[in-house]
């Protein structure tokens, strides 16, 4: 099983747009960039996408022009699903997993163009590409949305998508001991501190309260500086067996 960051950023990505910040500036400078949170996962030459952001055209420009078998959305915030018009006139229409909240928010903006909606409930394993996925309950007010977490059957990939501290106690459980988590840090502690989302320092401590083998923060502000440990960077790719 492969998995590779399509992208680490938050709703605005990294360097926003007319900023002229410490961490936006050097971003500019050496062209690296924060594109909106997606994952990749390839498994058996199959290929499932979570969440499709609007840079999505340019991830998988950049990830090689991967033919997608299935998408999941985990909530109805922009960032996480209106690059599904990208598919158009490109391939085959996926099908599109979510839990029946999320799918009631999201497909209706894609009426033209969705071939096939497969709601799931939360906490209800399904099989796409070769791989068993549970979709988990998450915290992110006011929005209903869900985690992920998928196994080929002898390594675990758990996401957390957007969510604050005040997961539930039945997710948490099956994050417990993850091959690799990738979990939401927004800002960093001396920031300031944001109901919806962990900050960067709490996204830390709950991946080693959680004893994952490995872990990468994602949904990354501009706020982040770009020499902190453990954080994704777009294009990162990991090979699990």
């Amino acid at each position: 099983m492969e998995i590779r960051i399509l992208g680490s950023g938050d709703a605005a990505g990294t360097p926003h747009v007319g900023c002229t910040c410490k961490n936006c500036t050097y971003a500019h400078n050496t062209g690296i960039e924060r594109l909106r949170t997606s994952l990749l996962i390839t498994h058996q030459d199959h290929n499932l996408i979570i969440d499709t952001t609007p840079d999505m055209r340019r991830q998988l420009l950049q990830a090689g022009s991967p033919r997608i078998d299935a998408v999941i959305w985990t909530h109805g915030h922009y960032d996480h699903f209106m690059g599904f018009g990208d598919f158009y006139r490109v391939q085959s229409i996926p099908p599109v997993y979510g839990a029946p909240e999320v799918l009631e928010s999201c497909a209706p903006v894609f009426h033209f163009l969705i071939r096939e909606k497969r709601p799931v409930r939360v906490y209800t394993p399904f099989f796409t590409c070769g791989l068993e996925v549970t979709l988990i309950r998450v915290e992110h007010p006011d929005t209903y949305t869900t985690g992920v977490i998928v196994t080929d059957g002898k390594t675990k990939i758990a996401y957390t998508s957007d969510t604050n501290e005040h997961i539930p106690r039945e997710s948490l459980d099956l994050l417990r001991g993850a091959d690799l988590l990738f979990i939401d840090g927004l800002f960093t502690q001396s920031y300031k501190k944001v109901e919806k989302h962990l900050n960067y320092e709490e996204a830390v401590i709950l991946a080693k309260e959680l004893m994952v083998k490995d872990f990468r923060i994602v949904h990354m502000s501009h706020i982040i500086p770009f020499d902190l440990p453990y954080q994704g960077r777009d294009g990162e790719v990991f090979r699990l067996k």
